[in-house]
This record gives structure tokens, C-alpha cells and sequence, in this order.
């Protein structure tokens, strides 16, 4: 199996002539990432994650999934941003989203700590009233504050309806050997998995922050690696552009960025793909968004956006190009019916399978566009199976990896995230932060002069 990249819709946007110097340009950046030579060295361990996960590692992982099977009806996986995202995408694209309960024999996936509202807490606590827990917490040290609150209330409650069973009932996927979550771990009992140290959250989906909820929810883990195998296989050091999308993709989005297209909408037309959408945006937003440098990473989810979005992407400002996310093969089939009497007017379609009306509807979009002046590039996924989609997630790293080192940044740090949490510490009372506190709270009150209604 393999990613095909269709870039006919980039031209005349781009030349061939101005893709050369890009092409150049993603070749250096691939030998910067091989070479282990440029920003984010200490970050690199996902390169490599494919082949050097073990078959102990393997065993382990789905041996501690049939236990938590064998305990429980729901599990509550806590994490925010790539402490999440990654398995979660992964398990909506292969199950559907929300709840996986219909898949046989394994417990529901709930998600927490991605938020601090109340009324979702309260919402999963309802849920799980009468159902048998086990809890994943999975942060790299613990002293995160989304997942934090969302930790210590749900490990209460867990305590109060098991006692000391609570402890064999959650698990901790944490640092090697510190922070608040590893020493809570070891004084509690809790069975433990490591985040390395050399795989940013972001990519992470490879490590047990990802492999645990997905054999948990009866995914097929080992084809799941193998699609990352597959694709480091292709993707890693063959530098063609023309026969590696993953450099092409990052050449051409850089080249268009130089062009004034500072926006990418990723459009998918397959809506169990919207996990995925989300997991990019946090890939490509937090890996290239640095030194007010960046492309935009914005997802829509077509057909239903193109009855919304889909009018500012044919006619707003022409900012932005779009990367359409498609499905090659069908698994299912449902053929459009007949109505003898035609009230819709829509028996031109019947006997057409949804899967040919779907793609119609995105040659059509494709064109659109493209005529509207956005240049559009496609990839297309073999199916929608675990080895597809672990192919996929490895070639988006890979690009990531190749465009953000051609925009200039090291694409494995996020010094932004880190800013919004010392101000909410700081206005939260944290020790630590009272002088931040005091200038914040200041700047409130002059902010609270400027209201309007």
C-alpha cells in the first residue's frame, strides 16, 4: 500500500520551473532531519519509533488491553492535545466516532481532560454511574491543569466506588522516572507506561499514549505499526520528490506560502476522517507556527462544510489552498434508491452507490475551487484499515518534519503553548506566580473599562 499525492490543481498557481528551488530546499531539510543536525535534535525518537518498537513492547501493551477488557465497560482515557488527539483520530477513523462500545467485546472510549467545563464532566460522570471503569491518565508529568483537575476527579470518584481496587483499575502513561503523576504511580500501585523522552506529544501516537487506548478498543495494533513501518520505508530517505509525496507536500506548501497562500484548509469527504483533521491541525499548527512565521491549519468536513465554508472557499480572499483527504478503495456499499414517484426529483441517482455520488461531489468541489482560484493538491488513502492509517499519520510527521525546517523553526518545540499556561497559573494563584498574578489582574481591570453592551 501507498500514498498517492495528486498536485495537477496546483498549476498554473506554480510553475514547474518555481517548484524546482523548493524541491532543492526539501532535499536539504530531509538531510538536516536524517543527518540529526538541526533544531529539535533532542526530539527526533519518532523517526525511528516504527522499527525499534519491540515484540516485548507489543506483548506487554496487548496483554495489559485484554486485562483492562476483562475489568471494565468503559474506559476514560484523560489528555489534552497530543496526550489524546493521536489515539483517539485514529480509533474514530477505524470505528466511527463517540462511544466504541459497538465493537464487540471491548469497553466504551470517554475522553477527559481536554477541557475544564462542567457541564462535560458532569455529563461523564452520569454516563459512567453504573458502569465498570478503568482509567488511563496519560501526561509527561502530571502537572498539567486540564488534565489535572479532570484526573484528580475522576480519581476520587474511582476510590470512592472501588477502594482500594481503584488502584488496579487506572493506569498512568507518564515519564520514566519523575514528576507528580510518575510518584503519585509508584506510591499508589498504579501499572505504569512510558512516554520517551525523545517523542514530543505530538507525535507520540506510536508510544503507549496512543497503542494502549487503541488495543484497548480492539484496534489491530501490529498492522497499525506496520503502516508506519511502510511508510518510513518509502518516505524516510528516498529524495524524489516526485516519487515521495511526503517531500513533495512539503515542498509545494512552502512554495505556495512564499506566494502569499498562508492558509491550508485540509477537506476531507469521508466524515469518520474528522479525528484525523484535528489531529493534523495540532501537528502542523504547534510544529510550524513560530517566529510569526506558518501556514494556517484549518480542516473542513464535506459535504456538510461546503453548505457553510464552502462559500468563503470559492469566494473569499484568496489567501489559502486546500490538500483534499480521500479514499481510494470502498468497503461498504449503499446504493441510492428508486422513488416511483420522483417527488425529489433526484431518480437521476438511483442505482448510484454513495461512495460514486461522494466522489463526484469532490471532482466537482475540486474543480470548483480550482476555478475559483484556490490551488488544491489531493492525497489519496488506499482505504480506511489500520495499516492505511498508520501510513498516513507517519507521512503527515514526515512532512511536518521536511516543511518546518524549510520555513526555518524547529518544528519539535512549542514555546507558545507555554505562555498561555504561566498567565492561567498566574491568575489562578499558583505559588510562583504572584507578581505575573498582580500585573495580570491589573491589565484585567483595565481591559474591564473597554466593554461594550
Amino acid at each position: 500500500m501507498s500514498i498517492k499525492l495528486n498536485y495537477s490543481n496546483l498549476f498554473p498557481f506554480l510553475s514547474r520551473q518555481e517548484l524546482e528551488p523548493f524541491f532543492a530546499r526539501a532535499r536539504q531539510a530531509q538531510k538536516t532531519l536524517l543527518g540529526k543536525d538541526g533544531p529539535g535534535v533532542d526530539f527526533l525518537g519518532w523517526v525511528d519509533l516504527p522499527v525499534e518498537i519491540t515484540e516485548e513492547q507489543i506483548l506487554r501493551l496487548e496483554s495489559s488491553a485484554k486485562e483492562i477488557r476483562s475489568k471494565c465497560d468503559a474506559f476514560i482515557t484523560i489528555g489534552i492535545g497530543g496526550s489524546y488527539l493521536g489515539g483517539r483520530a485514529v480509533s474514530e477513523a477505524l470505528l466511527g466516532a463517540g462511544p466504541v462500545a459497538e465493537n464487540p467485546g471491548c469497553p466504551a472510549a470517554y475522553y477527559a481532560g481536554h477541557n475544564i467545563s462542567a457541564v462535560q464532566m458532569n455529563r461523564l460522570l452520569s454516563r459512567i454511574e453504573n458502569r465498570d471503569v478503568c482509567l488511563n491518565v496519560i501526561s509527561k508529568y502530571g502537572s498539567t491543569t486540564e488534565p489535572g483537575i479532570a484526573f484528580r476527579i475522576l480519581r476520587g470518584w474511582m476510590e470512592k466506588k472501588y477502594g482500594q481496587e481503584a488502584s488496579s483499575r487506572i493506569i498512568a502513561t507518564t515519564d520514566r522516572a519523575k514528576g507528580a503523576l510518575h510518584n503519585l504511580a509508584k506510591k499508589k500501585g498504579y501499572e505504569t507506561f512510558i512516554i520517551p523522552d525523545d517523542v514530543g506529544g505530538r507525535f507520540s501516537v506510536l508510544t503507549p499514549v496512543g497503542l494502549l487506548p487503541l488495543a484497548v478498543s480492539g484496534i489491530d495494533i501490529r498492522s497499525f505499526i506496520e503502516g508506519f513501518k511502510s511508510a518510513r520505508k518509502r518516505y524516510l530517505k528516498n529524495d524524489d520528490p516526485l516519487s515521495n509525496p511526503a517531500l513533495f507536500y512539503a515542498a509545494a506548501r512552502n512554495a505556495l506560502y512564499e506566494k502569499g497562500k498562508t492558509i491550508e484548509v485540509l477537506s476531507n469527504f469521508e466524515s469518520d476522517l474528522h479525528g484525523i483533521a484535528e489531529w493534523w491541525k495540532q501537528l502542523f499548527g504547534e510544529s510550524e507556527g513560530k517566529e510569526e512565521k506558518g501556514i494556517f491549519p484549518a480542516a473542513v468536513d464535506f459535504p456538510t462544510d461546503l453548505h457553510s465554508m464552502g462559500q468563503y472557499l470559492q469566494n473569499g480572499k484568496r489567501d489559502l489552498f486546500e490538500t483534499f483527504l480521500m479514499v481510494g478503495e470502498k468497503t461498504e456499499e449503499y446504493a441510492v434508491p428508486e422513488d416511483p414517484e420522483d417527488s425529489d426529483g433526484l431518480n437521476f441517482l438511483a442505482g448510484l452507490d454513495f461512495a460514486e455520488v461522494n466522489l463526484r461531489a469532490y471532482n466537482g468541489t475540486k474543480i470548483a475551487h480550482y476555478d475559483g482560484g484556490v490551488p488544491n493538491m489531493t492525497i489519496w488513502l488506499n482505504r480506511i484499515d489500520a495499516e492505511s492509517i498508520g501510513e498516513l499519520l507517519y507521512f503527515f510527521e514526515l512532512a511536518v518534519a521536511f516543511s518546518g525546517y524549510m520555513l526555518g523553526v524547529n518544528p519539535f518545540d512549542q514555546p507558545g503553548v507555554e505562555d498561555y499556561k504561566k498567565n492561567m497559573f498566574a491568575l489562578l494563584g499558583k505559588p510562583g506566580f504572584e507578581e505575573l498574578g498582580r500585573e495580570l489582574q491589573n491589565r484585567q481591570k483595565e481591559c474591564g473599562q473597554n466593554i461594550s453592551g
